[in-house]
């Protein structure tokens, strides 16, 4: 490998912690921490009292979408050399689910609307329909996972035939993609089911992305010289 593909993996590495670290936030301390089960007044008065914070998280997920495109034409380019067609299918799969997200994104971006540029509308409806939006862009947050966990899979696939990276980081990779479209098929297919899965099952993906990500920070790929 020559010192360009050494310097792009590192740079995959500190994109993919950018992706990781600004798609938790948007998730967890913006939609997840605002929003209220089964009581859309609630949430509507949360997101209107904490409008900086919810529009940040927004901002947050064109961040991660950012670098998830740059990460997935980096490995494209790297790994293209294991095999071509295997990192095109891969590739495919993360752009179609990046698009997904992003049309999500009107979702997110629809309760200020509704809230504070829909004066034709009552309160009620204001806030059931901000409830709605919140709901569609889960459906479509969990479609887009299905298509990032083919990503994963094929992707640990990849790492695990190439020995660049270690295996170990190929198989957590492996491990994560499974878990994504076990988890968000259950959630399509049977969603009562799929509320019982323990919290556990949610780990493996952000393990093994994690790992790629630090590994490729701290470590780089291996090269030709490596034992």
């Amino acid at each position: 490998m020559t010192d360009i593909s050494q310097t792009q993996a590192r740079v995959a590495g500190w994109l993919y912690l950018g992706t990781i670290v600004a798609g938790i936030y948007a998730q967890v301390f913006t939609r997840m921490k605002l929003a209220v089960a089964d009581n859309p007044a609630a949430t509507t008065s949360s997101i209107l009292a904490h409008e900086s914070l919810y529009r940040s998280g927004l901002a947050a997920d064109a961040v991660m979408l950012f670098c998830y495109i740059a990460v997935t034409i980096i490995f494209l380019g790297l790994f293209k050399g294991v095999d071509a067609m295997l990192s095109r299918i891969a590739a495919g799969f993360s752009m179609i689910g990046i698009a997904v997200l992003s049309i999500t994104g009107i979702f997110h971006a629809a309760p200020m609307l509704l809230l504070q540029n829909a004066p034709y509308l009552d309160a009620d409806m204001q806030q059931q329909l901000a409830r709605l939006a919140l709901d569609l862009h889960t459906e479509g947050y969990i479609i887009s996972l299905l298509f990032f966990g083919a990503y994963c899979l094929l992707l640990g696939v990849l790492i695990w035939r190439s020995r660049l990276i270690p295996n170990w980081v190929g198989a957590l990779m492996m491990a994560g993609g499974a878990a994504h479209l076990f988890n968000n098929f259950a959630f399509i297919l049977a969603p009562d089911f799929a509320r019982q899965i323990p919290d556990l099952f949610n780990y493996p993906p952000l393990l093994g992305e994690l790992a790629l990500a630090l590994w490729l920070v701290f470590f780089g790929i291996r090269t030709a010289g490596d034992s």
